[in-house]
């Protein structure tokens, strides 16, 4: 019968379903196990962190202890900031940072002219060199360093004279430009005279030679004498006056050996005595300079 038949059928145990409550149960704990474990990674990594902040923090604290530069142990001192007056006007800044500039940049593309040009300078027979006719056919280069003697020479002149007090340096860049035209000028007109007396006389190769000596001097001083205006420009006032003394000194020199070159070159084409060459050199080289030092203090209206 049917209700027997269902009778019949083997009751199933509630024992059968703990199984399934266990591996539950095991679960929970697992995953509150995993969690733990997180949570005391999470503490260590924190814990190590703090070690090495506070080991780095007292490294920097003994660092700072033991340095003789830091001195943190010392007791503090008030220090009250004053405002330096102004002791270098910044235009002659920039023009010297400028002409500095420029002789770098024939340095380095005229590389060659530049040492032919001291090569030339140290040799005594002018006439029988090469590197001679390399410097006389590169025209523009030579113009381009007689452009660099100029204006050496034009900073050099004011700087000499505002260090010696005998011009005022309330309008430098004026002055600047009056002793950059009136020392172009000088040598300008001592080219064209030059010339026109050669042509004249017929003695052409023989001022073309003196004006080579004269020039190739010039472009000499117009590289020793950047470092000189820089000292007088920038240096102390220990360094100012012996860079002054010293630059004026190799001027001299350079007249000197100006006056050797040319007459030991000239005096065979030119019957001329030493002592008459000498008076020449004197009134067309030494006198222009003090004409125009004197036109200086007349248009600034400074005298000595």
């Amino acid at each position: 019968m049917p209700f027997l038949s269902f009778a019949q059928l083997p009751q199933q145990d509630s024992s059968s379903l703990l199984p399934k409550n266990d591996s539950a149960a095991a679960g929970k704990d697992s995953m509150a196990t995993a969690k733990d474990s997180v949570v005391l990674q999470k503490d260590s990594i924190a814990k190590a962190v703090n070690s090495m902040q506070s080991t780095f923090q007292r490294m920097i604290e003994e660092a700072l202890q033991q340095s003789r530069f830091v001195q943190s142990q010392e007791k503090p001192v008030a220090s009250v900031s004053k405002e330096m007056p102004a002791m270098f006007n910044e235009a002659l800044f920039y023009m010297l940072l400028a002409l500095v500039l420029f002789f770098a940049f024939l340095r380095f593309l005229y590389e060659r002219y530049f040492n032919n040009m001291f090569r030339v300078f140290f040799n005594t027979s002018l006439r029988q060199s090469q590197l001679t006719d390399q410097l006389l056919q590169a025209k523009q280069v030579s113009l381009l360093f007689n452009i660099l003697f100029i204006l050496t020479g034009g900073l050099y002149i004011y700087f000499l004279l505002t260090h010696f007090k005998w011009l005022s340096s309330d309008m430098p860049v004026m002055t600047i430009g009056i002793c950059t035209v009136c020392l172009a000028f000088l040598y300008f007109f001592k080219y064209c005279s030059l010339r026109f007396t050669g042509w004249i006389t017929g003695y052409n190769a023989a001022a073309s030679t003196y004006l080579f000596i004269i020039f190739l001097i010039n472009k000499i001083l117009g590289v020793l004498l950047l470092p000189f205006v820089i000292v007088v420009a920038f240096g102390k006032d220990f360094l100012q006056t012996p860079a002054a003394l010293v630059s004026l000194l190799m001027i001299g020199l350079m007249f000197v050996l100006r006056f050797l070159r040319s007459y030991s070159l000239l005096r065979k084409d030119i019957k001329v005595s030493r002592w008459h060459f000498f008076i020449y050199i004197i009134g067309v080289e030494v006198l222009p300079l003090l004409l125009i030092y004197k036109a200086l203090v007349v248009l600034l209206g400074k005298n000595l």
